[in-house]
């Protein structure tokens, strides 16, 4: 019997999502109550900030309107809500 393992991974996705920001973000909406609530009652991502103020961010410094957020990603974990 022989194993073959893969020794070099290629991933290059954060958690498996895009990008660091976009699971920072995607990981405060889902994990802060009130974030979540006001989440649940939005249809998409870009709702979401419509509703949200323009200059906010999560504890960690991302904002929830940074350009490197996957909005299709986000839109994806928005049904799922």
């Amino acid at each position: 019997m022989t194993s073959t393992y893969q020794t070099q991974m290629t991933d290059t996705t954060y958690n498996g999502w895009t990008n660091y920001e976009t699971w920072n973000v995607a990981l405060w909406i889902g994990n802060d109550e009130g974030l979540y609530h006001m989440a649940r009652r939005c249809y998409s991502y870009q709702d979401f900030l419509d509703r949200y103020d323009d200059d906010s961010e999560t504890p960690d410094g991302v904002k929830f309107h940074d350009s490197n957020i996957n909005h299709v990603e986000m839109d994806e974990m928005f049904e799922e809500l």
